[in-house]
């Protein structure tokens, strides 16, 4: 698809103060423009197994891909990344989980057409996918994903009519 002029996001971060509709409006452009997201929870971001969240990210990001691929209009919508991918001060340990969700958010923001599931290392081209995740503080990630170039940030800010 050529989108002329048009700046589409490796990862579209939505950020704001907790109960301000953003997941809720999300779901409603979702509907109105006929995309299936795939959806993932900040609960899905961490377990007692290192390294399975992120494998999860990838198997999400590529099904997802698979649906692309089958002409379908569809994204990776993440509810919560700080939630579940953030640190919250000195209180909150820092897990191999969250350093892995990071790191594989980054790789999927740096090559988004070659997303490989652990043990399957062959280069194979797929179909990108918008990565979209709401948050109420992003300033909690790890910063060189949240940097420009990776994440595009918008604040939602609604009015009363927005609500």
């Amino acid at each position: 698809m050529d989108l002329p002029k048009i700046k589409v996001p490796l990862i579209l971060g939505i950020w704001g103060g907790k109960g301000q509709g953003k997941t809720f409006q999300c779901a409603l452009a979702f509907k109105k423009l006929g995309i299936s997201p795939i959806v993932m929870s900040a609960g899905e971001l961490e377990s007692g197994n290192a390294g399975e969240p992120a494998k999860l990210i990838r198997q999400r990001y590529r099904e997802a891909s698979d649906q692309i691929k089958k002409g379908k209009m569809c994204s990776l919508f993440i509810n919560d990344l700080d939630a579940g991918a953030g640190r919250m001060g000195e209180a909150t340990q820092y897990t191999v989980n969250n350093q892995m969700v990071n790191a594989t958010l980054m790789n999927i923001a740096d090559n988004p057409t070659n997303v490989q599931l652990p043990g399957v290392y062959k280069n194979e081209e797929i179909p990108r996918v918008p990565v979209i995740c709401t948050g109420n503080d992003f300033s909690t990630l790890y910063a060189p994903l949240i940097r420009d170039g990776r994440m595009e940030k918008y604040y939602w800010n609604p009015t009363r009519e927005d609500r």
